[in-house]
């Protein structure tokens, strides 16, 4: 099984330990390749870093379907482009938010997110509206962490996650946690060990889902909004994705 891990911002050592979590959590016989792409922001803090690297994880996937690997992670916890992504292949596309808040809901009742900075949380809020899971949130709370601050800080970061992840164990009336950047793939294990709950991380999460629906032979349904795009004209600087060949 060859699984595409799509790291959806620029930095290449966060890509790499990203792919190594997600490696050491792979069942024998899984095989990940974990990529980024040539241009976009170095780190994604908004909607405005999130819409400029949707079209990096779209042209990483193009370069996936070439390849003809089996299924595809968008390791960012913003899932930018991943309904886009699923129209352009059979394979199955798991966002990293997806799955950590369907693996979070199957262990507790309820869980609350942490993440990075505030303005991601509203984000993740969005998301867990959209995603149905709105319910088994009890809160969204920030370390209020600059994401690359998990690579150049990564002890001073990992403290205030903990702290923050122990006041929602606190106050939150929560069975588990979920982490909210892809940035803190490693840090799970010991995260838990500090607080005394189950945490969740997206990026190994949903390496287990994408091993699931692969052996279970599920692909992305091509009937309705998510079949392939329509061929057209596109100019400029995507004029290269123009009537894109039609697919069996």
């Amino acid at each position: 099984m060859r699984i595409r891990l799509i790291n959806p911002n620029t930095t290449a050592t966060m890509t790499r330990t990203m792919g190594e979590s997600a490696s050491r959590i792979a069942s024998p016989g899984t095989h990940i390749t974990a990529t980024t792409p040539e241009s976009g922001p170095v780190s994604i803090e908004g909607h405005f870093d999130e819409a400029i690297s949707a079209v990096g994880v779209l042209e990483e996937v193009m370069a996936g379907e070439r390849e003809q690997v089996d299924a595809y992670i968008i390791a960012c916890f913003g899932d930018p482009g991943l309904l886009a992504a699923r129209e352009l292949t059979r394979a199955p596309v798991i966002g990293i938010a997806e799955a950590a808040f369907h693996m979070a809901s199957l262990i507790s009742t309820r869980f609350s997110i942490v993440t990075t900075l505030g303005r991601t949380g509203i984000i993740a809020e969005h998301l867990l509206e959209n995603y149905g899971f709105r319910h088994h949130c009890r809160r969204v709370r920030a370390a209020e962490i600059p994401v690359l601050d998990l690579e150049d800080d990564g002890e001073a970061a990992l403290s205030r996650i903990i702290d923050e992840c122990r006041r929602a164990r606190d106050e939150d009336g929560i069975g588990a946690i979920v982490l909210g950047c892809g940035g803190m793939a490693d840090l799970t294990v010991e995260i838990s060990e500090a607080v005394g709950l189950p945490v969740v991380e997206g990026v190994t999460a949903a390496v287990k889902l994408t091993e699931a629906l692969v052996g279970l032979g599920l692909g992305t349904s091509k009937f309705g909004d998510l079949a392939f795009p329509r061929p057209k004209a596109f100019t400029g600087r995507f004029e290269h994705l123009s009537h894109m060949p039609a697919r069996d």
